[in-house]
């Protein structure tokens, strides 16, 4: 082989790899060109060996441009390394932009790579998001609805709409909706507890809602409550009764009349007790005077023995106990034939 022919297969073989590299990067050139996003063919080539999708760039470039804002084709790659969403970021900063909402592209960027929807975000400032509180199928008894109990007792079930609005300054690090969803419901909860009456909860309910709004239960989150609207309210266990009042005065009626008989019945219980202990303490008494007449024959006795009582002396004492008995015994006599009569 001969020095001209090694020559022509070299330059033949490098004419080949451009071709083949050309036909692979005209397609995109050409297209950037064409949209004034101008990418050079070298910077295609390298986005391939960093492994950046050339494609995606330049249509994310293309993009941007045609909405009159500018990024480079270095900061569209850096996000696709950190691995964000490029287009998304890129549709996000064109919305913004449209709806005159301050966001840079550093901001967007941020948002996305912590795991939110950064053009989500931008079209909830726009058009504000409807959330229900509790979400669909939580509350009480998987029934979608708040269980709160105002001061008087009665148990109101209630349904809130909480319309919020993305803050895009503080998406990056604050809670998300769930956060929002439990401090109304905890809010509401504690508005109807605090309420004298379940009847001006349900005559004015609006004033729940207020009172809920301006607690900012927005703090900290990456939302901003725009209202919060009681959609729906009603006294639990009772929600199909048309005379609502009638059946909660009955049952309160009835609740008082039980618990005025179990007061009346632990009077009873007590008085029986207190019977019972005062007719063993007569039992306790009686005994002691048993014990005590069966120390006077001993005293007696003791007296013979130390000569302090002589025999006539037991003798006078005899027949003053018997003469006792006998009047007492005419006393009875008397009394049951007075009682006869």
């Amino acid at each position: 082989m001969t020095g001209g022919t090694a020559v022509f297969m070299v330059v033949s073989l490098i004419i080949l790899v451009i071709l083949v590299v050309l036909g692979r990067f005209l397609g995109l050139w050409v297209k950037a060109w064409m949209s004034n996003a101008t990418v050079s063919i070298f910077s295609l080539i390298g986005m391939t060996l960093r492994g950046v999708k050339p494609s995606l760039i330049v249509e994310a470039r293309i993009q941007i441009i045609k909405a009159g804002l500018s990024l480079s084709t270095d900061e569209l790659e850096a996000h696709y390394l950190a691995g964000g969403d490029v287009i998304n970021v890129v549709k996000a900063l064109i919305a913004a932009d449209k709806a005159t909402i301050n966001l840079d592209f550093k901001q967007s960027t941020a948002i996305d790579l912590a795991g939110r929807d950064v053009l989500e975000a931008v079209r909830t400032s726009v058009n504000p998001k409807v959330i229900d509180c509790p979400a669909i199928g939580a509350g009480s008894g998987g029934t979608g609805m708040l269980d709160a109990v105002a001061k008087d007792g009665i148990r109101l079930l209630v349904k809130a709409r909480v319309t919020v609005r993305a803050n895009l300054e503080r998406l990056v690090g604050g809670a998300s909706e769930e956060t929002i969803v439990a401090r109304v419901g905890q809010g509401i909860v504690s508005a109807i507890g605090s309420s004298a009456s379940y009847k001006s909860v349900l005559e004015n309910p609006d004033q729940i809602s207020r009172k809920v709004l301006d607690s900012g239960l927005d703090a900290q989150t990456g939302f901003e409550i725009v209202s919060i609207d009681i959609a729906d309210i009603s006294v639990a266990g009772v929600s199909n009764v048309s005379n609502v009042g009638a059946v909660l005065e009955t049952e309160r009626a009835e609740a008082d009349k039980k618990m005025r008989q179990a007061e009346a019945e632990g009077r009873r219980a007590m008085a029986v007790a207190f019977e019972q202990e005062m007719k063993a303490r007569v039992q306790e008494m009686n005994a002691k005077v048993t014990e005590a007449k069966a120390e006077v024959p001993k005293a007696m006795a003791q007296a013979f023995r130390d000569g302090n009582l002589g025999i006539m002396d037991y003798y006078k004492m005899q027949n003053i106990e018997s003469d006792t008995s006998m009047r007492q015994s005419i006393a009875d006599e008397d009394a049951g034939e007075d009682k006869a009569k």
